[in-house]
Parts: C-alpha cells; sequence; structure tokens
C-alpha cells in the first residue's frame, strides 16, 4: 500500500486513479483490462484502454455484490458473456469462463474490476485487483 501512496502523490485525481490502476494492475502483465468504478452511479472513473463496462455490466455486478448466492447459482453476464461465479461475498467476486475470467473488489465508494486472459495467470489477477481494493479501503475510499 505504500508503494501505491507514493504512486499517487502530486497527480491530479484522474490521472492518478489512471496511473494507479495501470501500475498495480495492468503493469503485472496479468490482467487483460481494468477499470475503476464509482458505485453510487456506475461513473468511470479510470480504465485501461478500449474497456469500459455499460451502465448494464455495473448493474450486474452490483446486484451481485448485494445478492451473492443468486451470482454463485446462475453466473453473471458481463462483457457479452456468461462467467461462472467462483466466489462471491459483500467484497468480492471472482467469475470465469474457460481460460478467461475477472475480479470485482467492493470497496465504501469503488469498485475496481480486473479481466484476465487464457495466458494469464489468474491468481495474480487476483492477488493485485484485491490490494488495489484493500489500498482504497485504507483511503476511505
Amino acid at each position: 500500500a505504500q508503494q501505491l501512496s507514493r504512486q499517487t502523490q502530486g497527480m491530479q485525481q484522474g490521472d492518478s486513479l489512471q496511473t494507479l490502476l495501470h501500475d498495480s494492475l495492468i503493469a503485472t502483465g496479468h490482467v487483460e483490462c481494468s477499470t475503476i468504478i464509482k458505485k453510487k452511479d456506475g461513473f468511470v472513473k479510470a480504465s485501461s484502454i478500449g474497456f469500459e463496462p455499460s451502465g448494464e455490466q455495473v448493474e450486474a455486478l452490483l446486484s451481485a455484490f448485494s445478492n451473492p448466492a443468486a451470482a454463485r447459482e446462475q453466473g453473471i453476464h458481463f462483457n457479452g458473456a456468461t462467467y461462472k461465479c467462483v466466489r462471491a461475498d459483500k467484497n468480492s467476486i471472482y467469475a470465469k469462463k474457460e481460460g478467461s475470467g475477472f475480479v470485482a473488489v467492493q470497496t465504501g465508494k469503488l469498485v475496481v474490476i480486473g479481466s484476465y486472459s487464457s495466458s494469464m495467470y489468474p491468481s495474480v489477477c487476483v492477488e493485485a485487483v484485491e490490494k488495489l481494493g484493500d489500498y482504497f479501503r485504507e483511503k476511505g475510499r
């Protein structure tokens, strides 16, 4: 978390979130696409190039956080496909489809999403997204 904190010093908030997203997720080589969404209104605060979930996708994720049992039972429709939900609780959702998947972490005000492809290690994606979620929780976000 201290490293993440140093990465954001002296930058504008939008730029710092974009940089933080890149440096803490994309730069791992095991997060294909990522985004940070404001829970209150679904506004995309930062995202990797070409990845911006629709309002419907954001709603589906927020619904999965509020009803994890249904998400585990029915799966989650995201990015044009239905993913098997392998973990869903009040803080985290892990979903996969064939060799790819995504991780979503909810904090007080934000949702952080990272996806991975079949050539990436899901465990590294999970760790990176969870760490960024922990960082935002520590900051009260």
